[in-house]
């Protein structure tokens, strides 16, 4: 009996060793041993190095200027007497305005994206979300687009200047984000001018 209970344990961890081993490789069975694991299909996971650099500076200046005249006169003269009415209309308008704006990102970040589609091109269709929370501040990243796999590195990590048609959106919400914002006088006041 004791012989018996041996070899119903062996045979049991065997099948539960066998299912967990399959069950881990599952995902990659159709892909080479030799080759890197990458994402390629719907529900792959791809990693995502968000390196943005932005700058833009914009100046404008102009100058506007007009002038108009309208002058009339009548010269009489009968005899010695001699009456010589005249009018004048004299006009002018200037304008001079100036503007500079400037602007600086830089934005660094990793947030790991989930393949949602592989369109007709073979292009992999990307979406990913990451919530962070310290000290009372919630930050949401959302990144959505398009990635090739050629550009995908061997470490599964694509950056995100090669994403086609990226979407990416930072936002907060917590007292940091609301002490920046404009208060209602400001905001009224914008409205109106």
């Amino acid at each position: 009996m004791k012989t018996l209970m041996k070899y119903f344990s062996f045979i049991l961890i065997f099948i539960t060793q066998y299912c967990c081993l399959s069950a881990q490789f599952l995902q990659n069975s159709n892909r080479s041993i030799f080759s890197d694991v990458k994402a390629v299909r719907k529900g792959d996971a791809v990693t995502i190095l968000i390196i943005e650099e932005t700058s833009a500076d914009n100046s404008s200046l102009q100058n506007e200027s007009k002038d108009s005249q309208l002058s009339g006169g009548i010269d009489l003269s009968t005899g010695t007497a001699s009456t010589s009415p005249s009018a004048g209309l004299k006009t002018g308008n200037s304008y001079k305005g100036s503007g500079a704006t400037s602007r600086k990102e830089n934005i660094k970040s990793k947030i790991t994206a989930k393949v949602d589609s592989v369109d007709e091109n073979g292009n992999l269709r990307i979406t990913g979300t990451r919530i962070t929370t310290i000290n009372g501040e919630k930050q949401t990243i959302v990144i959505r687009g398009y990635v090739r796999p050629a550009d995908i590195m061997s470490s599964n990590m694509v950056y995100s200047y090669n994403i086609i048609g990226m979407e990416l959106s930072i936002t907060g919400d917590g007292s940091v984000s609301k002490t920046t914002e404009p208060g209602y006088i400001t905001r009224f006041l914008r409205i109106l001018f």
